[in-house]
């Protein structure tokens, strides 16, 4: 999918292509070489970008809240179940054609690593470990998305995109140091959640090139279906705990299998076919702030001034990554 282009006078240039406005320039000259510029983004992109960050950060809450009814396998089917119906109502009436051959390698891949491993991962964590601690260590994820993309997808390692992430980087640090409950920080929660962070890193490698033969809800869907099939073993233990779940908590996974999964990933997905991934990557940065502040608002956890400073400095930090370098 080609990326929006710009309004106003003055078009950006892409990576391989100069100035509209260059024929025209009184004294021509070679254009210089300059790092590879971030494309304008269209407002539908913006809130694609709003939307995911918001309903990622509400996932956090929300699988601590079901986890005592639960396990890690069943909670992750019974999400995806949830969204394949949701998202499969409208991708299915549009569908002209399934992947072919080579093609369903990169959605086997991200199906299985992170719609399947990575949620189950994750469930496994915050049975550990609380929603806060489980969100910031998620938040590797954007430096390893950024290093992936410089180096396979070739989208290079430009400075402000380097800079912002470090500065968004010591926010998400002051936030962890000024968390006020210190959960026990089992290792084995932390190691789960870093295998959560490298398997999503990989996957957002590798569904960009997806994003350009198919759209974004489709593309979504297809892993979505995939994780679906390989969680498929949890599902006697899901029948047997949604039986005994409280309707609350059911209502819970449902909540999670619409907005976080079927809305949010697809947003993701649309947001992707827009924006080079490192860029996208690092809006991530502010999911922690953003789970703390539904934290505050539902559960009624005040953040602490560590807390709202950090969220400051991640919002300023993924601001400067979107500045252009000249």
């Amino acid at each position: 999918m080609a990326t929006t282009a710009a309004s106003g006078p003055t078009p950006s240039a892409g990576p391989h292509e100069g100035s509209p406005l260059a024929a025209h320039a009184p004294a021509p000259q070679p254009a210089p070489a300059s790092p590879r510029q971030p494309a304008p983004i269209s407002r539908l992109g913006i809130a694609a970008v709003v939307v995911t960050v918001v309903l990622w950060a509400s996932a956090f809450v929300g699988i601590r809240a079901v986890g005592p009814s639960f396990s890690p396998g069943s909670l992750t089917l019974g999400r995806l179940a949830v969204a394949a119906v949701v998202l499969g109502l409208l991708v299915v009436p549009k569908l002209r054609g399934l992947p072919r051959g080579r093609e369903w390698w990169p959605i086997l891949a991200y199906g299985v690593m992170w719609f399947g491993g990575y949620n189950v991962a994750l469930n496994a964590a915050e049975h550990m470990l609380d929603a806060g601690t489980a969100a910031l260590l998620i938040n590797v994820n954007p430096i390893l998305v950024a290093v992936m993309a410089g180096v396979i997808l070739k989208e290079g390692f430009p400075r402000w995109l380097i800079i912002g992430s470090l500065i968004a980087f010591g926010g998400v640090a002051l936030i962890a140091l000024g968390s006020g409950q210190r959960s026990t920080a089992d290792v084995a929660g932390v190691l789960l959640c870093l295998l959560a962070a490298a398997l999503a890193a990989v996957s957002v490698i590798v569904q960009k090139p997806v994003l350009r033969k198919f759209p974004a809800a489709q593309a979504t869907w297809f892993g979505i279906m995939v994780g679906a099939v390989c969680c498929l073993p949890f599902s006697g233990q899901l029948i047997t705990e949604v039986q005994a779940a409280p309707l609350p908590a059911t209502l819970g996974l449902v909540y999670l299998g619409i907005f976080p999964t079927a809305i949010a990933f697809t947003t993701w997905a649309y947001a992707l076919s827009l924006i080079d991934a490192g860029r996208l990557a690092a809006t991530t940065y502010l999911v922690p702030g953003t789970t703390i502040l539904i934290s505050w608002l539902v559960l009624g956890e005040i953040p602490t001034i560590w807390g709202l400073v950090g969220g400051v400095i991640c919002l300023v930090g993924v601001g400067l990554t979107r500045r252009r370098s000249r």
